[in-house]
């Protein structure tokens, strides 16, 4: 039997800050994880998809700089490509594992599951059982896994999740993907600037619904710009293996006629579940709520005082950046300080083509909560610097309130998702539009929208009409 004051199952964004975090804090903390260090984020998801998204970039900006005076034939060693990719995440593994080492988290590789309320059994992946550890509180970290469609089992030839579309070492010429939200649409604009002809059936009449349409029409366009199909209203009813591949089924959700799309495999990318079903929660004295996640409340505690809970099987938002800042709270929490993720900013980030990002609350939502609002907006085509990187669409929008207070923001264009951050400061810590106007932002550079969309907010804007 091992002792640990703090044992922290799960690896990931939220476990392994977690775990770090605590033993910053002078506890005795044991991390047991059954995959792999740094999670899905790092290992199937957030760092390989950017990583193909950045290389994919490249290839497609030498082939259509022409604009630039700049014509060039590419030749894409895709296996290299997915070296390359691979290389970045063992790294960043070993760094997460070291990382915990120097902090002296005790790690533990194997499967945790909960013999009673301060007892969890570890065991290896032939299911032995390799040890017992008596913790004194807990963290949950388990994260969460794609959802299997019925008629789509991942274990299907030719039927791809996420993880299995970013580790193929040789490209399909065509691909069919389910779902137009932001990994569908991420993954399909990777494919289709590799040379991959890609069809996205969508239930929805929308693409990317979390996002407001003004934001989504770049994306959209630029989707139509590489040759994607989105069809819209189909709903995925059954998947075939072919001889050359795969035949996907689909049915129209207003006169549920049928269709079919062949190609050489489908990504399946209709969202994410949490992982709930391997740490023996029953033991543990936990349930779930009807969707599945483990209700939590500010300080990331569950319904049991001594057993925490961060990251996606905590429940919305489910963001590696929401995981980690939870993880830091839970942490502090234990650790007899003063922390909560009450009113936190979190920012929601779209790697698509171009990319979007939004933080805190939309104009409609404003309007639909009855607040009195104004807006301000700079669109891309006016940003100097924008227009020098050859990427103009897009837009800088943010929402205030009384006396000017930034409610919200949202970006669509060149680097979203690194402007969002200066918007995301201004809404945690309720700075005002004046604020980021008088604000001195460095020429020439994308930021400047930040403070023009400022400027316009308060009517005083130099380079765009006032709105």
């Amino acid at each position: 039997m091992t002792e640990t004051e703090v044992l922290v199952v799960g690896g990931g964004p939220g476990g392994y800050v977690a775990a770090i975090r605590a033993a910053q804090y002078d506890l005795d903390v044991t991390l047991v994880e059954m995959d792999a260090y740094g999670g899905t984020c790092l290992n199937r998801g957030c760092i390989p998809s950017k990583a193909l998204i950045s290389a994919a970039n490249v290839a497609h900006e030498a082939r259509t700089s022409e604009a630039m005076g700049i014509s060039a034939e590419v030749d894409v060693d895709f296996e290299s490509m997915v070296d390359w990719k691979d290389g970045i995440v063992r790294n960043m593994g070993r760094s997460v594992e070291k990382l915990c080492k120097a902090n002296r988290v005790s790690l533990v590789e194997g499967r945790a599951e909960f013999v009673d309320e301060h007892t969890a059994a570890v065991y290896g992946a032939d299911g032995e059982e390799l040890d017992r550890i008596a913790f004194e509180h807990a963290v949950l970290a388990t994260g969460s896994r794609p959802i299997e469609l019925p008629g789509f089992g991942f274990d299907q030839p030719g039927v791809l999740d996420a993880e299995q579309a970013l580790a193929r070492s040789e490209l399909p010429d065509s691909l069919v993907v389910v779902g137009a939200g932001y990994i569908g649409m991420e993954l399909s604009t990777v494919f289709a600037k590799l040379g991959v002809d890609v069809t996205v059936v969508e239930a929805l009449d929308e693409m990317m619904p979390g996002f407001t349409a003004d934001l989504v029409a770049p994306v959209r366009s630029a989707a139509d710009d590489l040759g994607i199909e989105v069809d819209y209203g189909q709903l995925a009813a059954d998947c075939e293996s072919a001889d050359e591949g795969v035949v996907v089924t689909t049915e129209d959700v207003d006169d549920e006629t049928t269709s079919e799309y062949a190609a050489d495999a489908v990504l399946v990318a209709v969202g994410r579940q949490p992982v709930t079903d391997t740490m023996g929660l029953d033991a543990l004295g936990l349930a779930t709520d009807e969707d599945g996640f483990v209700p939590t409340d500010e300080q990331c505690r569950t319904e049991l005082d001594h057993v925490f809970a961060v990251g996606d099987v905590a429940g919305e938002p489910m963001l590696a950046h929401a995981g980690s800042t939870e993880g830091e709270v839970a942490a502090a929490v234990l650790a007899g300080r003063d922390a909560s993720m009450a009113d936190r900013a979190i920012p929601a980030v779209a790697f698509t083509s171009p990319e979007i990002a939004s933080v805190g609350m939309s104009e409609e939502e404003a309007d639909n909560a009855g607040l009195d609002v104004t807006a301000g907006e700079f669109p891309m085509r006016a940003s100097g610097r924008a227009l020098t990187t050859g990427h103009a669409d897009g837009f800088v929008r943010l929402v205030a309130g009384d006396e000017g207070t930034v409610l919200g923001g949202e970006v669509v264009g060149p680097e979203a998702s690194e402007l969002i951050a200066e918007i995301t400061l201004a809404v945690e810590h309720g700075l005002t539009v004046e604020d980021l106007a008088e604000t001195v932002h460095a020429h020439p550079t994308l930021a400047e929208s930040v403070h023009e969309a400022a400027a316009n907010g308060l009517g005083l804007a130099i380079h765009t009409l006032n709105r």
